[in-house]
């Protein structure tokens, strides 16, 4: 639990609902200052729909949000000057120059002089575009400008900093820069707010993570903690030919197998003790009739604990 003192983001029981549909149900988590929270789940879990309900862009059916200790909703505005926000699809304009981007948004945020000049030189230093100032934002790569994307988020010196898919659709050099930008931000006591779609940036980069499926926060915790859900139970990964649907469901049966998804002809099985139940694995499949070809076997990461409580793969 974090202590209350060093909270930036506290959510309590956040519920939205459309229609017939429960979106988000009794959703609660909290953020500390300097700490990195992943919120990680499959396509439809509600990622969206809490992330605007926490942002202010949408109103909430039950629930509290709190910003370093204030109340925030959709018709206040002190919390929201404390969030920078950074959602998934590019918010800038591209016939500006980088510079000219970042004074426009900084108007917004009520910034004007010198102020807006030198914060304006400070988030092009920290994204790594202060070479690029003055070049057009159309001229830039799909990195480059996601990184301007996130100095938007970076001009009002937010208290806490909401990243949705910050990464989405860049090449990796851009990734791993974005990374990099993200994790010395963390460094420097601002609370981040992280989705991704790729489960090696939330191992790298989240201090906690929240695994949300079907509007539930069905885990969170550290990584150990959350690896320590699925006990002893490491990932065994067959490349089998011949029919691995049917190979999945007889394996399946097997006491010490407690779960098996199929990816083309690969099986994953969430095995105890991977490497003495080996012989009876392989046994069992060419029972089932399929020819394995090669045999993985992986320790519990996030991946094997999101598997495990949601059924699917992070990028399905």
């Amino acid at each position: 639990m974090v202590p209350v003192s060093e909270v930036v983001l506290r959510c309590e029981g956040l519920r939205k609902t459309y229609g017939d549909l429960l979106a988000v149900d009794d959703l609660s988590f909290s953020i500390a200052e300097g700490e990195t929270y992943g919120l990680l789940g499959p396509n439809g879990a509600g990622k969206t729909t809490a992330i605007s309900m926490i942002v202010g862009v949408l109103a909430r059916d039950a629930g509290t949000v709190t910003v370093d200790g204030r109340p925030h909703d959709v018709h206040g505005t002190a919390g929201k000057a404390l969030i920078g926000y950074v959602p998934q699809q590019l918010a800038l304009y591209t016939d500006l120059t980088a510079r000219e981007n970042l004074r426009f948004f900084g108007r917004l945020y009520g910034l004007s002089g010198r102020e807006l000049s030198r914060r304006t030189d400070e988030v092009l230093e920290v994204v790594g575009l202060a070479d690029r100032a003055g070049q057009r934002v159309d001229k830039f790569s799909g990195g480059m400008a996601r990184r301007l994307h996130i100095g938007v988020g970076l001009l009002n010196r937010p208290r806490l900093l909401v990243l949705d898919e910050p990464t989405a659709g860049v090449d990796p050099q851009s990734r791993n820069a974005i990374m990099e930008s993200v994790a010395r931000l963390a460094g420097e006591g601002i609370a981040v707010l992280y989705t991704t779609h790729y489960m090696e940036e939330a191992e790298r980069l989240c201090d906690r993570v929240g695994i949300l499926d079907q509007g539930r926060l069905r885990a969170e915790g550290t990584r150990r903690e959350l690896v320590a859900l699925v006990g002893t139970g490491d990932e065994v990964v067959l490349g089998v030919d011949g029919d691995p649907e049917a190979a999945a469901q007889h394996l399946g049966r097997l006491a010490e197998v407690g779960q098996v998804r199929v990816e083309q002809n690969r099986l994953h099985l969430v095995v105890d003790q991977a490497a003495k139940q080996l012989p009876s694995l392989l046994t069992a499949a060419a029972t089932a009739g399929v020819a394995v070809r090669s045999v993985e076997v992986r320790e519990p990461d996030l991946e094997s604990v999101f598997l495990h409580l949601t059924g699917k793969a992070l990028r399905e």
